[in-house]
């Protein structure tokens, strides 16, 4: 009965989400997450959009809470706007706005799209990007399209602080799946070396290092020569 319980609740909190980012539209919302506390239900919607999101003095947010209330049977539920400053550096944003690009522009021009959204991630301060599009894109038969730019984790714990986010696209061809993963510029890379003026020094001074060694080891190699060839010929006098 718990796990019934529990699968119901999760469902229902699914179905909340489903419906604010329907109702507030498709690209303007990133992410909504649900905090439950004594007082109510909290709901934190992450937009780069807040002005419309809010409303003409907050016309759409008591619209959105009433419908909470009545359709949710929420008892008191607070929303709470969260700003996104750069919409290329979400990977939901991001993912939601190459699918509107498809639906608008056409799905025959997607390798244009993702070329231009690789770019505008990367001009934004992004480590690394990768867009993957799956579908009937330029032909009758799906296939997959990867783009990618810079450097991506995808093993071990580094790959968990990758954003990932996935959306799809309603063509005249058919569905497009889009993936699209996003290294912010945040993250450390604990194995990465940088190539400064003190690496470049140090490498010139091993290298001339051990071409003294090598020098050293032929004028060695040269006098052991000469004492050989000299004991030699003693001998043979």
């Amino acid at each position: 009965m718990e796990e019934k319980k529990f699968v119901k609740f999760k469902e229902e909190e699914l179905g909340i989400k489903e419906y604010i980012k329907n109702s507030l539209g498709k690209g303007r919302i990133s992410d909504v997450r649900i905090e439950y506390n004594p007082v109510g239900e909290k709901i934190i919607v992450s937009t780069n959009k807040p002005g419309l999101v809010i409303g003409r003095k907050g016309e759409k947010i008591g619209e959105l809470t009433n419908v909470l209330k009545k359709r949710f049977s929420l008892d008191n539920p607070h929303i709470e706007i969260i700003d996104i400053p750069n919409i290329f550096l979400d990977a939901q944003l991001v993912a939601d706005s190459i699918a509107l690009n498809l639906e608008r522009r056409g799905s025959l021009k997607f390798k244009l799209i993702a070329y231009r959204m690789l770019q505008d991630i990367m001009k934004a301060g992004a480590l690394g990007a990768e867009l993957v599009l799956s579908g009937k894109l330029p032909s009758d038969r799906a296939r997959t399209w990867r783009f990618a730019q810079g450097y991506m984790k995808k093993t071990g714990d580094p790959a968990k602080l990758v954003k990932k986010a996935i959306a799809q696209a309603k063509t005249v061809s058919g569905v497009v799946g889009i993936k699209v993963s996003i290294l912010l510029p945040d993250f450390i890379f604990h194995d990465k070396i940088v190539i400064d003026e003190s690496l470049r020094n140090k490498v010139k001074e091993d290298v001339k290092e051990n071409e003294d060694k090598e020098k050293l080891k032929k004028k060695t190699r040269k006098k052991s020569n000469k004492t050989v060839k000299k004991k030699s010929k003693e001998t043979k006098k």
